[in-house]
């Protein structure tokens, strides 16, 4: 028997959290494929403080309980957030599966999440004794693991306002529409004058958590095209140490394969 809440505002829903033993849940959408027994869930779909798209001086602000199709009718979000989004199961599933949802399912294969893993996206953490904000990065701590504590809830997703629109995506799935990735891949690479400012790139699907390297990325830091291509073979050979892919119904071979000819079509396709 499954047996929820449903808070009005985040006041209450915090409230909650903190006195209960509950799951949150914005749209509820792993419900119809692991339904629970006598569970408790928190459900947030009528929390208006997360449901807001918002941007300040410095960032978007995508509330937790925003549901796919939101992000996707917003004029503030990136646009490689909004492709990724775009190929998100069907119509139906993106009305109610939400960006948190996607964050919190702490799986490496969630389609939004790479995406906010790419652009170094941050995580607003509340409870009712206070609040974090900590890269995504650090939110993640293994397959279906991650660091929100008992009595929080995620409710932002933080994106930088600039320097998302030089973008790649790629998502490798077993058919056009309606599939969970087999690899997924993400990137940004900014250039500034002759230079290259950054690059953020983020593999999906892989291991048992998104690969984000930004130790490896910064190897093309500051250099420009031709500077990069001097050092691209060793940029490549690092990410072919770093890329261990986990087995399952797709070879651990097959997907390694995938990651670092997309890693070279997106070089490639940056002049690089």
């Amino acid at each position: 028997m499954v047996n929820g809440y449903l808070a009005t505002s985040l006041q209450e829903a915090l409230e909650i959290r903190a006195k209960n033993a509950i799951t949150p849940y914005g749209g509820g959408t792993d419900l119809m494929i692991e339904p629970a027994e006598n569970a408790n869930y928190l459900f947030l779909s009528k929390v208006p403080e997360m449901k807001k798209i918002v941007e300040d001086t410095q960032y978007i602000r995508i509330g937790a309980a925003c549901t796919f199709t939101d992000i996707l009718e917003s004029e503030l979000v990136p646009a490689i957030l909004k492709e990724a989004v775009a190929q998100i199961a069907a119509p139906a599933i993106r009305n109610l599966g939400t960006a948190g949802g996607n964050i919190c399912n702490g799986s490496a294969k969630g389609d939004s999440t790479l995406i906010f893993f790419a652009t170094d996206a941050k995580l607003r953490l509340v409870s009712n004794t206070g609040e974090r904000v900590i890269p995504i990065t650090d939110f993640f701590l293994g397959r279906k693991k991650t660091s929100l504590q008992a009595d929080e809830l995620l409710v932002e997703i933080l994106m930088n306002r600039t320097g998302l629109s030089n973008y790649y995506y790629k998502k490798v799935g077993a058919r056009d529409a309606l599939a969970i990735s087999r690899v997924s891949f993400a990137a940004i690479l900014n250039v500034e004058g002759d230079k290259i400012v950054n690059c953020m790139t983020a593999f999906g699907a892989v291991s048992d958590v998104i690969i984000r390297r930004a130790d490896i990325d910064v190897m093309l830091a500051g250099k420009t095209i031709e500077e990069a291509k001097a050092v691209k073979q060793a940029y490549l050979a690092a990410y072919d140490q770093a890329i261990v892919p986990i087995r399952g119904r797709i070879s651990a071979e097959y997907r390694k394969t995938v990651c670092m000819n997309l890693l070279r079509d997106f070089l490639e396709s940056n002049g690089i």
